[in-house]
């Protein structure tokens, strides 16, 4: 997967404490286990799947293991706290991203080998509130998805022809 680096935005409250604080609206509790998670979801900016995450839980060195039911939950709830955010289907798995602490960006998805190009274009922005504003909606954000070929998969195969080919 193709990553643009995207820097960081300030944040008043961490990752963790933002859940934390979701976790309690609904009457749940940090545990253990979901802080490793949550710690682990934001330990770099990849897209990740569920059995991405587990393989990277799987790895760590401290002994400590969490379920893979409890990640699948925990995947769940920080999409609804506003952390992560699905952002495409690959081979009938979910796909996410960080959504909080990060800048409003766009994806290019090749349809072929799956390859993400995050982008971010003003331009974009700037149509859709104009839109928006045409409606008398008000945007609370937006995620555009381009699906198509991404330059490696429109290039011709490199084959070399057969002998029998050149007769």
């Amino acid at each position: 997967m193709s990553e643009l680096d995207l820097e960081t935005i300030a944040v008043a409250v961490a990752p963790a404490e933002k859940y934390r604080e979701f976790l309690a609206t609904k009457s749940l509790r940090m545990t253990r286990e979901r802080a490793i998670i949550v710690d682990e979801v934001f330990a770099s900016h990849e897209h990740f799947d569920a059995d991405q995450l587990i393989q990277r839980l799987a790895r760590r060195s401290d002994g400590k293991r969490v379920s893979r039911s409890t990640i699948y939950r925990s995947l769940k709830h920080l999409e609804e706290a506003g952390l992560i955010r699905k952002i495409a289907r690959q081979d009938d798995r979910d796909l996410y991203e960080h959504d909080y602490g990060y800048p409003q960006h766009d994806h290019l998805i090749c349809n072929r080998c799956g390859t993400l190009t995050e982008f971010h274009n003003e331009q974009i922005s700037e149509l859709l509130e104009q839109i928006a504003r045409d409606h008398g909606f008000r945007i609370e954000g937006h995620r555009t998805e381009v699906y198509g070929l991404c330059d490696n998969c429109c290039r011709p195969p490199v084959t070399r022809p057969k002998k029998l080919n050149l007769l």
